[in-house]
């Protein structure tokens, strides 16, 4: 047995001490918050979540690996503005205000922002900057995607969203501060990889260029090459996105910040093709969730237990930060699961669709478990077609092309165009919704018990489509109440184009 000296032993003592007052001093530190999104990307064209194509999310896999990640995790709506002042203000659409593009100046209700702000964080944004708030210019202490030089950083630029979290740690630390950091990556949405805006090359290249050959086509789809080139563009676009992500880790850890960071990584909604954006349907909403707090949760865990929305994103990052949260919310803190417990009332989520950035309005309602998802369109009537953001596509284009000549092509394209009034899936089996079982016998428990869950929540949250949906069978007051709405939403559109345009550099 080796004996040690009084002096050593001292040391020795001193030492531990010291480790102990490190680690005492470190868990007194309030954790940091680094938000991260991507821009229009399926869950299922990340490797963890199933992507058929290898090699799309090394970056992402590896956060997952290191990280919670959620297996039933959805947005509220498949586009961008409505669905990040969800996020924000963990209020369901028609309770934020923010149903379409426009702008909301009062919104009444806290921005996360404010909530952080108020509790002594820094807070920086980069991209995604007029979608992230219900009015600009917002009070962020910094738009990050402006460089020091006043130029803005390309959207595209990997490079530029490491240089951002850079300096946005520093600019916290500086001012002895926490941070709050909204990294809103813009891959991949469109302009896909190489179709830059004004033509030419593109200089921002995804460290792995996907051919039109090796792509897998979704089941909501069709196979055709155009739509093969389209989504070799996409998935490209998807690893360039999963480049810009390892940018922003490696500032992270580089700034010395990674074990004291609350991580959370999501996209904002489906692929920016027909089906997907703009819509409610289950790829339009699945999310590929991941959470990664230091010291709470388990390295590599799967969640398959609980449904989650981004609408319960702001009660659990206040939990975990512990800032208290406003009295009014519509979502509710799943922090209890991060800690690895079980939490009941997590067998279903709502989905809510007003107005796309056109303004045109298609109002819809959804609810889905694990299983079922059951859907309301008020608007179809067999002859209004709804306003998407991806009529614009390759894809959509091919469909009216082989329509003529495909019985099979014409369903697909009249169904996209003028939907049906009501929609069941069996989304365990059909996650594709390519089968409408609404009027199916053995389906109609499920479909009772999922309507009437969703007019509950209609009742809590006061939506003011509850009259609408409690007579869904009622085409004429349907219709009623739907041109109502367009009347409304054509009025806002008059109105901002009779405002004034301002005149020089606009504050973001």
């Amino acid at each position: 047995m080796k004996f040690l000296s009084p002096i050593t032993r001292f040391a020795q003592l001193g030492s531990f001490f010291v480790s102990c007052l490190s680690v005492v001093y470190s868990n007194d530190q309030p954790m940091n918050l680094l938000l991260v999104t991507v821009d229009d990307m399926s869950c299922d064209s990340v490797g963890v979540y199933g992507a058929k194509l290898k090699e799309t999310t090394p970056v992402m896999d590896r956060l997952a690996s290191q990280s919670l990640r959620f297996e039933y995790a959805h947005v509220t709506v498949g586009n961008c503005n409505p669905c990040r002042n969800v996020m924000f203000s963990g209020l369901i659409s028609h309770n934020n205000k923010v149903e379409g593009f426009y702008k909301v100046p009062e919104p009444g209700w806290p921005h996360m922002v404010d909530l952080l702000k108020d509790a002594g964080y820094y807070t920086g944004i980069h991209g995604k900057v007029t979608h992230s708030s219900p009015y600009q210019p917002y009070a962020w202490d910094d738009d990050l995607t402006i460089s020091p030089s006043g130029e803005k950083a390309h959207l595209k630029d990997a490079n530029a969203y490491g240089a951002s979290t850079t300096r946005g740690i520093a600019k916290a630390k500086k001012s002895g501060k926490p941070f709050f950091l909204s990294i809103n990556i813009s891959d991949p949405h469109k302009p896909f990889w190489s179709k830059p805006k004004g033509g030419g090359e593109d200089p921002y290249i995804p460290s792995k260029i996907f051919t039109a050959e090796e792509v897998p086509v979704p089941g909501f789809l069709f196979e055709d090459p155009e739509v093969r080139k389209e989504l070799a563009l996409y998935y490209s676009s998807v690893r360039r996105g999963d480049d810009c992500l390892g940018e922003v880790l490696s500032a992270l850890k580089k700034s010395g910040e990674w074990e004291n960071t609350m991580i959370i990584f999501l996209s904002d909604h489906g692929m920016p093709l027909p089906f997907a954006k703009t819509q409610l349907y289950h790829h339009s909403t699945h999310t590929p969730l991941m959470v990664r707090i230091p010291g709470v949760t388990k390295a590599g865990k799967v969640d398959k237990r609980h449904m989650v929305s981004v609408l319960d994103l702001l009660p659990t990052i206040l939990d975990a930060l512990e800032v208290k949260k406003p009295s009014r919310l519509d979502g509710r803190s799943f922090y209890p699961v991060l800690m690895g417990e079980k939490q009941d009332g997590r067998d279903f989520i709502v989905k809510e669709y007003n107005e796309n950035a056109g303004g045109s309005r298609d109002p819809m309602r959804a609810i889905q478990s694990k299983k079922f998802l059951y859907l309301f369109n008020p608007w179809s009537n067999g002859e209004r077609i709804f306003a998407t953001a991806t009529n614009g596509t390759v894809t959509y284009k091919r469909m009216i092309a082989l329509s003529g000549e495909d019985e099979k092509m014409n369903e697909r394209l009249e169904l996209y165009r003028f939907r049906v009034p009501q929609e069941f899936y069996n989304v365990a089996r059909d996650p594709d919704c390519l089968e409408n079982m609404l009027n199916y016998s053995s389906r109609q428990k499920e479909i009772n018990q999922l309507t009437s869950s969703l007019e509950q929540w209609m009742v809590r949250t006061g939506d003011p489509m509850l009259e609408c949906f409690q007579k869904r069978d009622d085409p004429e007051f349907l219709e009623a109440y739907v041109r109502k709405l367009e009347e409304e939403a054509d009025k806002r559109r008059k109105a901002k184009s009779k405002a004034p345009r301002k005149i020089g550099n606009k504050k973001s």
